[in-house]
């Protein structure tokens, strides 16, 4: 399993996978070989990729039914993760990594996230303050 993500990510140049939400431990899981297959179940599994370069929304398709039939899921959703939010790429980047090109590039590249996180985190409390507490 692990070879033909590899080579998936060779194929998109993609530097980084994460499994992140739910079903993040499973996936890790089943590609330590530790279960045979995800528990049954109708969330999907959400993978967040950084790739070197701009992939096309062909790609991001293709790349989804590729982990699909990897592991016989009916949804895997992929987002790229310098295209989604700060607070969604922090939730990602602290998922399970499930292939890696270089593992001090992923290190900087987490720190990097969070950092970006971090600074925009006051401004969201005070966001969800507003919105729950009206404009006063």
């Amino acid at each position: 399993m692990r070879e033909q993500i590899q080579k998936l990510a060779s194929r998109y140049q993609i530097q980084i996978i994460y499994a992140f939400g739910s079903r993040a431990k499973e996936a890790l899981a089943i590609l330590e070989g530790e279960i045979p297959n995800f528990s049954a179940g109708p969330s999907d599994l959400d993978l967040g990729i950084k790739s070197s370069k701009l992939l096309s929304v062909e790609e991001k398709a293709k790349i989804a039914i590729f982990f699909e039939d990897l592991f016989h899921l009916s949804r895997v959703d992929v987002v790229v993760i310098p295209e989604v939010p700060a607070l969604l790429a922090l939730e990602i980047v602290t998922g399970e990594i499930l292939c890696v090109h270089d593992p001090t590039y992923e290190a900087e590249y987490q720190l990097y996230i969070m950092k970006r996180a971090a600074d925009l985190l006051p401004h969201e409390r005070t966001k969800q303050a507003m919105i729950l507490g009206g404009f006063a």
